[in-house]
């Protein structure tokens, strides 16, 4: 009788211990479950789902955004959420100059905005005529993002020629400003068209699906997270950006 209900006892002991271990279980789960959706919180006054894990962000913009009052912008704050950067497109091809880029170049830095300036790359046309047409509109100052080619479409032109004529870009515009430019384009159109060959230089990655970080293997610097956000002084859609880092990174990436 005495050997019968020790083997009771234990079967108890078993059995709750594996109750605890499964409820252990469940609630890490849970938390784990709960903090990945917590990663992106629905701000209605942006519009848009924001990265909560990230605490420095941004917005880039061009003639479709039309006049923006830049003070707006940057005085704008939702619940510790404010725009720190603006990417501002700059030229196109090789000639075109973005019919807003100097008033956004200089009254987002009077804003008190971090500002980069980009290049929207055609790949039938010459590198090298394309950065200086860019090299030509810019001024670059202390405190600015590194200029930025923004590769999003082939044009049918094959990867080979794509790859060779933004690296003459690249080259072109990095011995020119000293600074070593940042590559915009979408995580697919990286990994089919440009590969391992520019994975040196600072990636700002486009990516809406995933919601923790862009679905790409090697580093990023900004992330495009969402291209229907709504920020105050600004009469149009926008996109949203986040840097990955704190302030002291992004002031290391800056220019000197």
């Amino acid at each position: 009788m005495i050997v019968r209900k020790k083997l009771k006892i234990r079967k108890w002991v078993f059995w709750i211990l594996a109750l605890l271990v499964l409820a252990i279980v469940a609630i890490i789960n849970f938390q784990f479950w709960r903090s990945r959706e917590d990663r992106f919180v629905r701000y209605q006054e942006f519009g848009t789902d924001i990265p909560v894990n990230y605490s420095i962000h941004g917005i880039d913009v061009s003639w479709h955004q039309g006049r923006i009052n830049w003070p707006m912008v940057h005085s704008m704050e939702v619940r510790g959420v404010h725009l720190d950067f603006v990417f501002i497109k700059a030229t196109e091809g090789l000639g075109r100059v973005d019919a807003q880029f100097r008033r956004n170049w200089d009254e987002a830095r009077d804003a008190g905005m971090i500002r980069g300036a980009y290049h929207y790359f055609l790949a039938t046309k010459s590198g090298r005529a394309q950065a200086e047409n860019f090299l030509a509109t810019i001024t670059l100052e202390s405190g600015d993002i590194p200029p930025v080619i923004d590769v999003e479409d082939t044009y049918g032109v094959r990867d080979t020629l794509i790859r060779q004529r933004v690296k003459e870009w690249l080259d072109v515009v990095q011995t020119s400003t000293g600074v070593k430019p940042l590559i915009y384009t979408s995580v697919d159109f990286y990994d089919r068209h440009l590969g391992r060959m520019f994975d040196d230089y600072p990636l700002w990655a486009a990516h809406y699906i995933q919601k923790d970080r862009p679905r790409i293997a090697r580093d990023w610097s900004f992330w495009q997270h969402s291209e229907s956000g709504h920020v105050s002084g600004i009469n149009a859609p926008v996109d949203f950006n986040v840097f990955f880092g704190d302030s002291l990174a992004l002031k290391q990436l800056l220019l000197p």
